[in-house]
């Protein structure tokens, strides 16, 4: 029966188509990380047009309301941060001096920050910059960053140089925060000048600042050569070119249509490995996969959860069954080749914060679906909907999961829908269930609390209880690392207990670039970092 249903899912995939401790993500396996090099001493030309050919369309670029990993390709060339991570995923200033420094009684954290730089525009950068931006993300009514800010009291700046955030209990995850979307910083004059549209003409601190954006075709941004760091920065352009067929970027990497690509495929990295004109960079994520259930959201992310006349919404028990049907190690190989890992939890297993607890995963166990689903009373075999990303690796996983499932007592139906849209639809709660992944971040608190507590920005399903957001919200507030693991463990056993979120597997970070090019980077964090990449002498670009 093994065998056969095996042989089952690859017929289907063949037939179609400052206080916080942080620790990189290793790979597992025989995969080994390569994060790129730094263009160092190696002999290069200043100027040229890079091309990367991007995966998916950004969403808008604003750090206080995007919600895209595509989006954060874009904005680290144009859009510094106040803090940021090296290689190693520790977290180093960017726009801050200095790590912050934290009171006693850890409810006030002061961030020293750069003076005598300039954004894009050429206004000051200060610390009432600063205080503006933050103060934004924490207030602006369509913010995804407030509860990454965490129980701010105020926001205020001091001296130019220093803005102090005041709290009102301690918040240990902010200084990893400020390593993402809340730690850009936005020119005041730009936001005043387009306040809610701000993301269509982006102003910041960066390398490259923005030129112009083509809807579904390409971003494209230019060297800013008032930028502080100038002398590091050595392209002329950069323009961003929306692929999201897998193949389309292996072709265009190979022709050097496109200098740079990401989220490579599983099915083409192993030839564009043994490409001697082409490098692939790799990294284990800190992210998950995996697919939500919408128990609650009726009237949008972020609104009161209210009942849905669903088996798998209104009963734990059907959901359980759908969990114990998806037979994670097999898919993930079969589907991926064995380049991504499987994944039970939002805590990675080489985390800090993992455990025993957290590291606890369901088995496959088609049979006992069975029995749950008759003791829940519904129809089987029971017809559930999946919405999900229409490229082709999701909708390969997506099949291979189809065949999964119906085993153990589940009739899914799969709808394919365009990336940005499959964002708009997550928010709206117009789902039951939908696949999509989050890229990672490096404190549990951003893996966690903005997906499962009550009314979050991103709990796209409405799920709540007040066992979880307890959970969290301690967890929050304290430093030890033991404590916080043991916390974020047994919010694993209440995840484990509801499902509100099927956590399926792990991707590894797949870009590669062309040997012309150098200094392309990406870390655990998943963001391709191309603000200091450069034509090696000699080579056309």
């Amino acid at each position: 029966m093994r065998r056969s249903r095996l042989l089952v899912i690859a017929a289907g995939v063949c037939t179609l188509a400052a206080c916080v401790p942080i620790q990189a993500v290793t790979s597992g396996g025989e995969r080994t990380d390569d994060y790129g090099t730094p263009v160092g001493d190696q002999r290069v030309r200043s100027g040229g047009e890079l091309v990367m050919g991007l995966s998916n369309e950004p969403d808008r670029l604003d750090p206080t309301t995007s919600t895209s990993l595509y989006t954060r390709y874009v904005m680290n060339t144009i859009c510094e941060k106040l803090y940021d991570l090296d290689s190693s995923g520790k977290v180093v200033p960017q726009l801050a001096t200095a790590l912050p420094t934290t009171s006693a009684d850890g409810r006030t954290v002061t961030i020293p920050v750069r003076a005598g730089i300039k954004f894009a525009d050429g206004s000051p950068f200060d610390a009432n910059a600063v205080r503006t931006s933050l103060q934004r993300h924490l207030t602006q009514k369509t913010s995804q960053r407030a509860s990454e800010m965490g129980p701010v009291e105020s926001i205020t700046a001091s001296g130019g140089d220093q803005v102090v955030i005041r709290y009102k209990r301690p918040f240990a995850p902010i200084t990893a925060a400020l390593a993402d979307r809340a730690g850009m910083i936005m020119s005041p004059v730009a936001l005043t000048a387009r306040g809610d549209t701000f993301g269509d003409a982006p102003v910041c601190v960066g390398p490259f600042k923005f030129v112009k954006r083509i809807p579904q075709t390409s971003i494209t941004v230019t060297r800013d050569p008032d930028y502080y760091d100038a002398a590091k920065v050595h392209l002329d352009t950069i323009v961003y070119r929306i692929m999201p067929d897998a193949n389309t970027r292996a072709a265009n990497l190979r022709s050097d249509d496109v200098q740079v690509a990401d989220t490579i495929s599983p099915q083409d990295v192993d030839a564009l490995a043994k490409d001697r004109s082409l490098r692939l960079l790799q990294a284990g994520s800190l992210g998950y996969q995996g697919f939500t259930v919408n128990t609650g959201n009726v009237d949008g992310v972020g609104k009161p959860p209210k009942p849905i006349d669903t088996p798998l919404a209104r009963d734990a028990r059907v959901r359980e069954a759908l969990v114990l049907t998806v037979d994670r190690q097999t898919l993930v190989n079969t589907v991926f080749n064995n380049w991504y890992e499987s994944a039970c939890s939002p805590i990675p297993p080489q985390s800090p914060y993992a455990s025993t607890a957290s590291n606890a995963c369901q088995k496959f166990d088609p049979a006992r679906s069975r029995q749950l689903l008759a003791e829940a009373g519904v129809p089987v075999p029971l017809r559930v909907e999946l919405k999900v990303s229409n490229t082709q690796d999701e909708l390969r996983y997506a099949q291979a999961l189809q065949a999964s499932v119906a085993e153990g007592g589940f009739d899914l139906r799969i709808v394919p829908v365009e990336y940005s849209t499959l964002l708009d639809v997550q928010k709206r709660g117009d789902f039951e269930l939908l696949q999509l992944g989050w890229s990672g971040r490096i404190d549990p608190d951003s893996n966690t609390t903005r997906f499962l507590a009550t009314k979050a920005a991103s709990n796209v399903g409405g799920y709540s209880t007040g066992e979880m957001d307890t959970l969290l919200a301690q967890a929050s507030q304290i430093n030890d690392v033991e404590q916080r693991a043991e916390l974020y463990g047994k919010a694993v056993g209440v995840i484990l207990r509801d499902n509100p979120i099927v956590y399926t597997y792990r991707r590894r970070n797949l870009t590669v670039h062309t040997r012309q090019v150098t200094g392309v980077e990406v870390y655990a964090d998943g963001v391709v970092r191309l603000g200091r990449a450069a034509f090696v002498e000699g080579q056309e670009g």
